[in-house]
């Protein structure tokens, strides 16, 4: 086992608060983001690649992270999208022997700056009381006051748009183009395994990128539509509002996810607000308004859907609640094949309860289609 020299390295919170820690693998330098926790205890490859992170410091609450490498197939996207990784114990060896590289030689390629020896327990605790902030993560321990007025130039997560940041920027096809049905996508922050659980279901996808117009969408003469998860505040978007809007209207089944669930809503008139944490981990309770059933479910979003304006929506209702907290957590047209959920069905590695929500999106098209 190789001996590993660690530098110091800090956490300034936009409040001036300051944890400290040690730089993973002796990478100097400073990243800055949204500060925010995860609670999986698997799937940080996933994590660290899903667009839906991208400028956010994640704060790992696992105490081992590491400890069974990377897999060039456990990937949401080309690239690792979130801007800093936190961690208590951070692992150099791993011991999976299908693993093709470490944790650190996979951040190493995509220059990512991760600190660990931080007291995770502490850090999460503040957040949770404190609620999710703009923050940096530096090895500059000596420079604070300078690290303070950088700190104050980063936007604030709320009004930022960062759909143009991860979305394509050219259209594509994934999937058989023999496939029985045709679904355009509109890529606000899509993942790969959203794109291969509707393949698998006998779908050809024409991905789109976040500002394409409905009509672009419609000359394809899809199926179905479907709006992707993705990053920021879904406000801006007013782009993709405008498409969903008459994706609506084209009485073709349509189906969003996550920040794709929040522009659904938009189209429809209800707002969005910045929730105090957010919520982000593998393991968040949900009930399905519908069967009575409880799920399991990945979440990550730091926005949220208004609970009072669809409740009062008369085309609109709540199909899921999240039981911790009771935020929408799914919405269907009364009268339409429209619906969204807030959470991921498609979540890799899991838990896999919420797979259904496809299903149910392929049933609609084949009733569409007879």
């Amino acid at each position: 086992m190789k001996y590993h020299t660690k530098k110091k390295a800090l956490i300034l919170l936009a409040d001036g608060t300051i944890f400290y820690g040690k730089a993973v693998g002796g990478r100097e330098g400073t990243a800055v983001g949204e500060v925010c926790f995860n609670t999986g205890m698997t799937g940080y490859q996933e994590i660290f690649t899903d667009p839906s992170y991208y400028g956010q410091l994640m704060v790992t609450t696992n105490a081992h992270i590491g400890n069974y490498g990377t897999h060039q197939d456990e990937v949401e996207s080309d690239s690792v999208k979130i801007a800093g990784l936190i961690c208590k114990n951070f692992s150099y060896e791993y011991s999976r022997p299908s693993a093709d590289q470490s944790l650190l030689d996979f951040l190493d390629k995509n220059n990512l700056l991760a600190i660990s020896d931080v007291d995770t327990r502490a850090l999460v605790s503040y957040i949770r009381d404190n609620g999710a902030m703009n923050a940096l993560i530096s090895t500059r321990v000596d420079e604070i006051e300078a690290l303070k007025e950088e700190l104050k130039k980063v936007p604030s997560m709320e009004g930022l748009e960062l759909s143009s940041k991860v979305s394509t920027k050219e259209p594509y096809f994934y999937g058989d183009e023999n496939a029985e049905f045709k679904i355009s996508a509109l890529d606000i922050g899509i993942k790969k395994n959203i794109l291969r659980n509707l393949a698998k279901r006998g779908a050809y996808i024409k991905v789109y990128p976040y500002n394409t117009s409905f009509d672009e969408m419609k000359a394809w003469n899809p199926d179905g539509y479907f709006v992707s998860n993705g990053p920021g505040d879904p406000e801006p978007l007013t782009d993709a509002i405008a498409a969903t809007k008459e994706m609506i209207q084209s009485n073709k089944p349509l189906f969003g996810i996550c920040l794709g669930h929040q522009v659904l809503a938009l189209a429809n008139g209800v707002s969005t607000y910045k929730m105090h944490n957010g919520h982000r981990g593998i393991n968040h309770p949900i009930l399905n308004l519908m069967t009575g059933k409880g799920e399991i479910t990945s979440q990550n979003h730091g926005f949220a859907v208004n609970r009072e304006e669809t409740e009062a929506h008369p085309e609109l209702e709540i199909t899921h609640t999240h039981l911790n907290d009771h935020t929408v957590a799914g919405i269907r047209m009364k009268n339409k094949d429209v619906f969204s959920v807030q959470y991921h069905p498609e979540a890799s590695p899991g838990p896999h309860d919420a797979d259904y929500l496809f299903d149910q999106f392929f049933d609609a098209i084949r009733s569409a289609k007879n």
